[in-house]
């Protein structure tokens, strides 16, 4: 263990590559000095929407005497300890550590393509060198290997040197569903051996003339989500060269995945039985958010602006329209400005997240922000969980991804929602066809969601009390997941049993 007394530099070892960054380390008394801790690895995607949870999750872990190593990315390194700095809540256990993506530090980290290649090139073997430095150095050997499931690589490479696994997906069930599902869906014709949903000699390019190879709505059980072939998570990422690589990455993990003693989920048995029931070695352990356990969240890229609270201490109760679409979302000006319309004509107050680089120039409407005066609020980026737990917020439009999702049913508000690409369709059936908590945006045959579209849906939304009541009752289901003898709160305790047994750094 490293022992800095009262600091919060960085301590670092020999490898240029490595930085580990460790919170408030406080000098441990001589009789301890040497004691063997259980010690695990964590593993996220480097995206704010899998940091997040993953690293919550770690606080957990924390909270019961183990020490973690988190690894970031370089790049995801430097944007999470920039707003990590701000929290005091850190224990002396967790360290921060970066490991090289394999692209140059300027690269764009845009093409998803790229990145995936990079990455299960370069990271296995930084991995495996980090692996031995730490049981060199460290007293605590690592005893096991968390990983998000969109890091596999990982797998292997745990499995290599006799180390435990547990895979982590930081999204819905049903999402997870689908990995597993790969090879059902190419043998029932949904998708190919490339993971496309439409005929190679179709074009790409034009809606009009892609040939699905299976347009039928596809259920993974009878009281799952329907889910449309377009809305495969990974057909949502991109052009066919980058849905090749993702769902080739895909199918190397899946395999791996299911080698594995552990799958654990964010998500509660509650909120998604079936799917929890299709694949029952996936247990729930969540929603994990900082908020249930009366801290705030880490993990962020952006800083927060938590002047917006006062703003919402000014506003009546369940009044205010919250919007935020995330860390990916982008907007073209038209769809940009329409939005901005759509709030306005709502005639509601609102607070509004417009995240740098949300459109190419961020620009409103001429007049826009005299119009909508102190009525609109709005910020770069917003503590959100603070926000949805908020009175005045009456609902939240979103891009529903999963971590927002979850922020959402957990304080009990409803949803319009408009989600972007990846699970968040997904997601989206969840709300308004399943939980019926939310109401989705249409877009018009020119592909806009309109503004009269926006103030419709607003209005219906907060008119009718059964999406509010609906919303209620699932909060209420959501914790009591996590609650002592819930589902999610008896599985995080069996894994936590498990990853402390004695001798669980032997491979089984």
């Amino acid at each position: 263990m490293i022992l800095i007394e009262q600091t919060r530099f960085a301590a670092l070892v020999s490898q240029p590559w490595l930085c580990i960054r460790v919170g408030l380390i406080l000098k441990q008394p001589q009789t301890h000095k040497n004691m063997e801790m259980t010690h695990v690895i964590a593993i996220p995607y480097p995206a704010q929407g899998h940091v997040i949870p993953l690293m919550e999750f770690a606080q957990r872990l924390v909270k019961q005497g183990i020490k973690v190593t988190f690894i970031n990315t370089e790049v995801t390194h430097k944007l999470v300890t920039s707003t990590w700095l701000q929290k005091d809540d850190f224990s002396d256990l967790m360290q921060m550590v970066s490991l090289p993506d394999g692209l140059e530090p300027t690269a764009e980290r845009n093409d998803l393509a790229k990145q995936t290649e990079a990455i299960f090139q370069t990271m296995p073997a930084k991995l495996e060198e980090l692996i031995n430095t730490i049981n060199k150095k460290d007293d605590s050997k690592i005893t096991c290997v968390i990983t998000d499931i969109n890091m596999g690589w990982a797998l292997p490479v745990a499995e290599k040197m006799g180390i435990r696994r547990a895979s982590f997906w930081p999204a819905s069930a049903i999402t997870l569903a689908t990995v597993l599902s790969l090879q059902k869906l190419i043998d029932d014709g949904i998708i190919n051996h490339n993971g496309e949903i439409f005929h190679s000699n179709s074009n790409f390019n034009s809606a009009y003339n892609r040939v699905p190879l299976n347009d039928n709505i596809l259920q993974l059980s009878p009281c799952m989500p329907p889910i449309k072939p377009a809305h495969l998570w990974w057909a949502c990422m991109g052009d066919l060269v980058t849905i090749k690589i993702v769902f080739k990455a895909l199918e190397e993990v899946a395999k791996a995945v299911l080698r594995n003693e552990w799958i654990i989920c964010n998500s509660s048995h509650h909120l998604e039985s079936a799917a929890f029931s299709l694949f029952p070695q996936a247990l729930s352990i969540g929603p994990l958010l900082a908020s249930n356990r009366l801290a705030k969240q880490a993990g962020h890229f952006w800083p927060e602006d938590s002047t917006c609270l006062t703003w919402l201490n000014q506003q009546p109760a369940c009044s205010v329209i919250y919007i935020a679409f995330g860390s990916f979302t982008i907007f073209d000006q038209a769809q940009f400005e329409e939005l901005a319309l759509g709030l306005e004509l709502t005639n509601r107050p609102f607070l509004w997240v417009v995240r740098p680089g949300i459109t190419k120039e961020i620009s409103y409407p001429q007049g826009y922000m005299d119009r909508v005066g102190s009525r609109g609020r709005i910020v770069s980026w917003a503590p959100q969980q603070e926000v949805l737990s908020h009175p005045s917020v009456a609902c939240f439009m979103s891009h529903c991804g999963w971590n927002s999702t979850l922020e959402g049913v957990n304080n009990g508000v409803p949803f319009i929602c408009w989600p972007y690409f990846a699970d968040q369709f997904q997601d989206e059936a969840y709300i308004c066809d399943i939980w019926e908590n939310g109401l989705a945006l249409k877009k018009n045959i020119g592909g806009i969601v309109t503004g009269e579209e926006i103030k419709s849906k607003v209005n219906k939304l907060l008119s009718d009390t059964r999406f509010k009541d609906n919303a209620l009752a699932l909060k209420e289901k959501a914790l009591s997941s996590i609650r002592k003898g819930g589902s999610s709160e008896k599985n995080l305790s069996k894994f936590i049993e498990w990853i402390k047994e004695k001798d669980n750094h032997l491979s089984s």
